[in-house]
């Protein structure tokens, strides 16, 4: 499964590395926020190669947009779920795109008799 998240990267965790039958591995985990009216932080594994200078290419506060899988694995009755990243990119003002501007004037209704209303007018909810 291939899926794609843009967002803002919040935090750098610190690089692991270690020795497994196959050599040595690097593994980079980041921190990204969604733009979206409620942001999801979602942890990402960058892991190879493609972790190296990470830090200095997309510093905290960097716009990406990560292309990532997703996949579970089952261990002693217990599931674990890794997101990992298989492209980085810059992405171009997410926050500018994903922030629309609506004016004001399409709140307000004329009826017609020189009384306005909005639609805060019709709000019956308590909440």
């Amino acid at each position: 499964m291939a899926l794609e998240l843009t967002g803002k990267i919040i935090s750098l965790l610190s690089k692991q590395t270690g020795t497994s039958k196959n050599g040595t591995w690097t593994k980079q985990d980041f921190i990204v926020e969604t733009l979206d009216q409620y942001p999801k932080k979602v942890c990402i594994s960058l892991w190879g190669d493609k972790s190296d200078n990470f830090e200095a290419q997309y510093p905290v506060g960097s716009n990406v947009k990560v292309s990532i899988n997703i996949e579970s694995r089952e261990y002693n009755g217990k599931w674990y779920t890794d997101v990992k990243a298989w492209k980085v990119e810059q992405a171009e003002d997410v926050a500018a795109a994903s922030v629309k501007t609506v004016p004001l004037s399409s709140f307000i209704e004329d009826n017609g008799n020189g009384e306005t209303f909005s639609n805060q007018d019709f709000d019956i909810l308590p909440f």
